[in-house]
């Protein structure tokens, strides 16, 4: 029998631990021992001892064996050798290979790398962690799972790929070849143009948001807005399917078509026009009365003016003391009136409101009184009811009054007496010509009013003595919204 002997594994796979050891029948004799691979000593040990390969490679295989010298006699020594063992080292796994699903991926789609392989039978509880790889720059380093979801990638992100597999004792590790991955942009289409508020119905004075939006396209997309009749509004670049420009405070200058175009470097495409009519809040309106005269009497018939000049379409509404008179509407704007066949029971306080479906505006209260009694004073050839020639009235005929005297507060009273504001001016009656015919009198020489009087007929008098027309007098008073 031999004296010295091997025992170590025919067979070993990549990063497997293998221990050949190599024994005599007294290794205490042992002086030195030497492993061989190949006929190539590798190792020498000054007593029996074992040899290891840590993390077996495929160079690991061949043909091993031992020597050993050994105390045979006194001083006499002895070599001993074993028989030739073959190792082979198996590979642990092949290189990986990288697929990717889908294969042709898209803009912003979400794609999954795959890092391939298997393990033997007898390893298959061997674990492995992957690596991915773009263009030298590591994607996911140690991944447990051979599968890499979720990757979101764009045109910029085409290249090559690959992986890495390895052992967790990193004994072990395969790279796969390196695999190119286009990724494809879907070019824009279905390019629309919409407004908020919707339908291009913007208010002046409120902000108007022009949005344009692509039913299809990836990357990054240009947006860009026109105005029919003009150059670009404003262009934005961003990785979206909408994109919004705003006006912040629309005029009525605003108005007109506008379209929006979309461009992901394929060349832009157009959306259609959308119209965009700007509607103008109503303001406060204005209420007015028309008379045949500056008194409102029994009988007579008084036009109401309610006027919103801006706006349009208008729906006016006339009320007596918030009371509804009733409606009427101006399609093209401007104001409207409501006419009122007037009784005592009409006096009171009337307003008006203007509305264009942006909510009503409501006028200021305008008072209005409805007297039995016919004023007995009168204001000729002036330009409005509250200016002019003063004429009285005595026992059914009319005639003039002589400026003899005539002062603010004689004004004053026929300013009250005709329901107009306050006085103004006492001016010459030749102002406002023609002057009265000679036929006409002179009724009054000097009134003596101290202002606070109803109605002229109420001042003390002077009846005339001397005085011709030429000293006729006149005056002027403000004009209230109930008198013009």
């Amino acid at each position: 029998a031999d004296w010295l002997s091997i025992d170590m594994p025919h067979k070993a796979y990549e990063g497997d631990r293998v221990v050949i050891q190599c024994s005599g029948e007294k290794n205490k004799n042992i002086r030195r021992l030497m492993y061989y691979k190949d006929g190539s000593l590798i190792s020498t040990y000054d007593s029996a001892s074992s040899y290891t390969i840590s993390h077996a490679r495929a160079s690991d295989s061949g043909s091993y064996y031992c020597k050993a010298d050994r105390k045979y006699f006194l001083f006499v020594d002895v070599t001993e050798e074993t028989r030739s063992v073959w190792l082979t080292v198996q590979e642990l796994f092949p290189a990986p290979r990288l697929t990717a699903r889908p294969s042709q991926p898209t803009e912003g789609s979400s794609v999954t790398l795959s890092c391939d392989t298997s393990l033997p039978s007898e390893r298959s509880r061997t674990q492995l962690h992957y690596s991915f790889f773009r263009d030298g720059h590591t994607l996911k380093s140690g991944w447990s799972s051979a599968e890499l979801w979720g990757l979101t990638l764009w045109t910029e992100d085409s290249g090559y790929y690959w992986c890495e597999a390895m052992t967790a004792s990193h004994s072990v590790s395969r790279r796969s070849p390196r695999s190119h991955i286009h990724v494809q942009r879907i070019r824009v289409s279905g390019v629309l143009m919409e407004t908020q508020p919707p339908g291009g119905q913007a208010i002046e004075g409120e902000t108007l948001v022009l949005i344009c939006s692509v039913a299809e396209g990836t990357g990054d997309t240009t947006f860009s807005w026109h105005r029919e009749d003009m150059e670009s509004l404003g262009r934005k670049t961003q990785r979206s399917q909408r994109a919004e420009l705003g006006i912040p405070v629309v005029r009525e200058s605003h108005a007109g078509g506008y379209y929006c175009t979309a461009d992901n470097s394929y060349g832009p495409v157009q959306s259609g026009v959308v119209n965009v009519t700007v509607r103008i809040p109503v303001s406060h309106p204005v209420l007015r009365f028309r008379a045949p005269s500056t008194l409102a009497l029994p009988g007579e018939v008084v036009e109401l003016s309610c006027e919103e000049q801006r706006a349009s379409p208008i729906l006016y509404r006339f009320y007596h003391e918030n009371v509804t008179l009733g409606t009427t509407s101006a399609p093209s704007g401007g104001g409207a009136s409501f006419f009122l066949s007037l009784t005592v029971k009409h006096s009171g306080n009337y307003s008006c409101d203007a509305d264009n479906g942006q909510g009503p505006q409501h006028s200021e209260a305008v008072a209005l009184k409805v007297t039995e009694t016919p004023p007995k004073v009168r204001l000729m050839n002036g330009p409005h009811p509250c200016e002019g020639r003063v004429e009285v009235e005595q026992e059914g005929r009319w005639g003039t009054v002589c400026d003899d005297g005539w002062d603010i507060k004689d004004v004053a009273v026929v300013c009250r007496e005709l329901g107009c504001g306050a006085p103004r001016h006492t001016p010459a009656a030749m102002l406002y010509p023609p002057a009265a015919e000679e036929a006409q009198p002179v009724l009054i020489q000097v009134a003596l009013c101290n202002g606070t009087e109803a109605a002229l007929a109420e001042c003390e008098q002077v009846e005339p003595f001397d005085c011709g027309h030429v000293e006729d007098a006149g005056a002027v008073c403000e004009v209230s919204p109930s008198t013009w």
